[in-house]
């Protein structure tokens, strides 16, 4: 193995490890991965990077690129369609858009939101809006800047596993298990970047020696089940097949979203088992934790579970669609400041719509129309950006 690929690979373990580490800056782990892109002559790495601390090569075009897209979904006119085919073609000329994907390009398509600026400063700015305890600062939304960081950290951390995994295991097979867990940990990643992490981390804290950080793992596992039923299935005072669907019955409205999204029965069934049995391992477990009685916890106990939770999850992920997510602003749940930023709308009509769900709790497009200054133009608009259901 030479220098630069050994160097390099030392350097993805430090970002694995950074990534782990809240205290470390995402600026920080951003820069490492840039040399780690030129050290291993990743160029798609490289270019990556370099778009993430602002290199005016790759700055310019890009927000030439949202500006355009967004100016011509808006106003539709001849003039701002022929801009954006522009804009478009400039980038696709750099080959710069093979570097981003869609779901950056959405995230970063408003000022608010920081767009293509040096990370480091898009961090800076969202510790200011929060030292601030404000939603903004009139240019940059804290919900915004909060999305924009996220997506990238997660951006990286699949960047980072995908090389550490290209040059440290190039010449092992991979174990079923850890295709398997490849599988949850990317589709995870898609689905919701806070549950992947949560759910990596639970991976390695069944993998210490201490019965607390067992313990941990396992109390991170059941809240982690309970997210995500969150995101598959919101909670509802309403009763299926005579099961509760409140908030504290998770389990039984991942049942509900299975209803829902599997075809077969036999794989329906199966699916519904397995829940059951990780609701039955999480109720007994949770009485051990919550007492504290970590010597009652044996370490085969907790990676029993671990692995139980990677088993259901495949369940889960292989129907899961990549739009159900914590992540996803839905028009009950946006605050002020998203109407306004991702939803397009003025303050006043943004106040309007948190009075109208108050008092609806089924909001149509109808419904919304019937607010004072929105026309169909303005809702079509909202509802491109933030979800009805």
């Amino acid at each position: 193995m030479n220098d630069k690929k050994q160097k390099g690979i030392q350097l993805l373990e430090e970002v694995l490890s950074n990534l782990d580490n809240p205290k470390i800056s995402l600026l920080n782990i951003i820069q490492k991965l840039n040399r780690i892109g030129k050290l291993l002559d990743e160029k798609k790495l490289t270019g990556w990077t370099d778009v993430q601390l602002g290199k005016i090569f790759y700055k310019v075009p890009l927000t030439n690129l949202v500006d355009s897209f967004v100016k011509n979904d808006q106003l539709k006119t001849e003039k701002t369609k022929k801009e954006f085919e522009q804009a478009l073609k400039l980038a696709e000329d750099k080959g710069i858009l093979e570097l981003i994907d869609n779901e950056e390009l959405t995230a970063k398509a408003f000022i608010s939101s920081g767009q293509f600026e040096n990370i480091g400063y898009i961090e800076q700015r969202y510790h200011d809006i929060v030292k601030g305890k404000k939603g903004n600062d009139g240019t940059y939304y804290q919900a915004n800047l909060s999305n924009t960081l996220s997506i990238i950290k997660s951006l990286a951390h699949k960047k980072a596993s995908y090389y550490h995994k290209k040059y440290s295991y190039e010449s092992l097979p991979e174990s079923n298990f850890e295709v398997l867990k490849s599988f949850v940990d990317d589709k995870l990643l898609d689905l919701n970047p806070q549950l992947s992490e949560q759910l990596m981390l639970a991976f390695k804290g069944v993998s210490s020696d201490k019965p607390e950080e067992w313990s941990q793992a396992l109390t991170s596992c059941r809240r982690l089940f309970e997210k995500l039923a969150d995101a598959l299935y919101p909670a509802t005072e309403e009763k299926i097949n005579g099961r509760s669907l409140t908030k504290a019955n998770y389990i039984n409205r991942i049942w509900a979203f299975l209803d829902d999204s599997i075809k077969s029965d036999s794989s329906k069934d199966n699916a519904k088992k397995h829940i059951d049995l990780l609701g039955s391992y999480f109720q007994s477990l949770y009485k051990i934790t919550n007492k504290g009685v970590h010597s009652d916890l044996t370490r085969i106990e907790a990676i029993k579970t671990v692995m139980h939770i990677y088993l259901v999850f495949v369940d889960i992920l292989e129907v899961v669609q990549k739009d159900i997510s914590t992540n996803n602003i839905t028009i009950y749940t946006a605050s002020l400041d998203e109407l306004e930023a991702i939803g397009g709308l003025n303050r006043k009509i943004a106040k309007e719509i948190i009075k109208l769900r108050v008092n609806e709790k089924n909001i149509t497009k109808e419904k919304l129309l019937k607010i004072p200054g929105v026309g169909i133009k303005t809702v079509n608009y909202l509802l491109e950006n933030i979800s009805i259901k």
